[in-house]
């Protein structure tokens, strides 16, 4: 506000001077002073101007400061969410990791062992990206972990989810979700795949698809979902992912796709786990050339000894 006041006062005051020595203006003399009054109410109004863009610019940086600080802390409110280790207990062994394409995910893993043995994991990919999609993805994982508790079948969880999502939601807004509980005593993998990317099954279940369920989660009102069950046997591997490994583009906006995806889990199969995420990262990156415009999510899961001869379909 104060750089406009003194500007139209510089400028009321060449106006004035000019009108009163109007007459003189074939003077040499005036004529050197009003060039001289000019220059220097020019050289006022630019470091006016510049004061004001200084102004400005110090503004954004304190609002670029405080957006940071929000960032980082909805980042380590993030991180907190996720779990801080997997469990190894001789069943399945578990890798995961979350890379966000905007500091904070919509994605995210969860792993849970409940009191009857049972151990239940998933991975999600809510729709949109960056802070409302991490809130909304928060959201999704408490309910998840409240249903949990309750002791319902996958596919009434999964109903129960979807019909809060849509309450509390727009349409617009849903979540592809995956999981699946490990059944110890029949070494059977129980899932419901509501609209997420078909994981990658590799060992002596190579070729099967996971892919009974439904819709992603909150899009419609009362859905119901279907479970599907396959039984694993010893060094079968799982790999859950989200669309952002899929879907990221070439220079040529050529897509790494699920084909090479899987071509390169089966081909390194009995890698260890972090060394098989860490390949799937990696070639993913080289194949976009660039930061990732999506949230990248991988969640591998290895059966372990004991646990039969040969995987199959129930």
């Amino acid at each position: 506000m104060k750089d406009r006041v003194y500007l139209i006062g510089f400028l009321a005051a060449a106006s004035l001077l000019l009108f009163i020595g109007r007459d003189q203006l074939p003077s040499a003399t005036f004529l050197t002073w009003g060039f001289t009054f000019g220059a220097t109410t020019a050289a006022a109004v630019l470091i006016v101007s510049l004061y004001r863009v200084q102004l400005e610019l110090k503004q954004s940086r304190h609002e670029l400061a405080r957006k940071n600080a929000e960032l980082n802390f909805a980042r380590e409110v993030q991180k907190a969410l996720f779990p801080g280790e997997l469990p190894d207990h001789g069943d399945l062994e578990f890798s995961a990791i979350c890379i966000p394409a905007q500091g904070i995910s919509g994605d995210f893993y969860d792993v849970m062992e409940c009191e009857n043995g049972r151990t239940i994991f998933t991975v999600a990919d809510v729709s949109g990206k960056g802070i409302s999609a991490a809130i909304l993805m928060a959201n999704v994982q408490a309910v998840l972990r409240t249903l949990v508790r309750a002791t319902l079948s996958l596919d009434q969880v999964c109903s129960e989810l979807n019909n809060h999502l849509h309450r509390v939601t727009e349409p617009s807004k849903f979540a592809t979700f995956f999981v699946a509980q490990w059944l110890p005593d029949s070494c059977e993998l129980e899932y419901v795949n509501a609209g997420h990317q078909t994981p990658i099954l590799s060992g002596s279940v190579d070729g099967l698809e996971l892919g009974k369920g439904g819709p992603p989660i909150g899009m419609f009102p009362d859905i119901v979902y279907e479970s599907g069950r396959v039984k694993l046997a010893d060094s079968d591997l799982l790999a859950v992912y989200s669309d952002g490994l899929t879907e990221a583009t070439s220079t040529n906006e050529v897509e790494f796709g699920v084909k090479r995806l899987s071509q390169l889990v089966k081909s390194h199969h009995s890698a260890p786990l972090v060394e098989i995420q860490s390949k799937m990262l990696e070639a993913v990156t080289s194949w976009s050339g660039r930061e990732p415009e999506d949230d990248m999510t991988i969640m591998l899961v290895r059966v372990g000894s004991g646990h039969g001869k040969r995987g199959e379909e129930v």
